[in-house]
């Protein structure tokens, strides 16, 4: 690390403790040169997630874009803005673990699956305009494999 006052390059780290709710690392470092003490901080760098939509356009991942299709879903549904947040986190550490690019498809399929636990209307409308349905038979359909998916859970 280079000293802000001399730019020397030799110090030694004073004192160390976590930063950022354990999302940093906060140090108190001495510079051997001139003895003058600055603090530096340590982060984890994540890798960008890369959106992977149908057209093969790549755009970076943006979990507030996840989480505005949940709110737009659950509008007006007994879902709190803290569940809908985390489920966006959820999503986003899920699509992080299985690399470093996600098809539009799988986040799609990520949202559904854990928006059918979370409340069932909302599911449904989110899946209505996922899956462009188009009349009434679409819904009927979708409201037939829901409720077995749910029978199925309680046996």
């Amino acid at each position: 690390m280079r000293c802000p006052a001399c730019a020397g390059v030799d110090d030694k780290v004073v004192d160390s403790r976590t930063a950022d709710e354990g999302t940093a690392i906060r140090r108190r470092r001495e510079c051997l040169g001139c003895g003058r003490r600055f603090t530096t901080y340590e982060r984890l760098e994540e890798a960008p997630l890369v959106v992977v939509k149908r057209s093969g356009q790549r755009v970076p991942f943006d979990r507030h874009k996840i989480v505005s299709g949940i709110r737009a879903a659950a509008k007006n549904r007994p879902v709190g803005g803290e569940a809908m947040d985390a489920l966006g986190v959820e999503i986003e550490e899920t699509l992080r673990l299985e690399g470093p690019e996600a098809s539009t498809e799988r986040i799609g399929r990520a949202v559904l699956d854990r928006l059918r636990e979370l409340d069932e209307v909302a599911y449904l409308r989110f899946v209505s305009v996922y899956k462009g349905f188009e009349d009434l038979t679409d819904f009927e359909r979708e409201v037939v494999l829901l409720t077995r998916a749910r029978d199925a859970g309680r046996r």
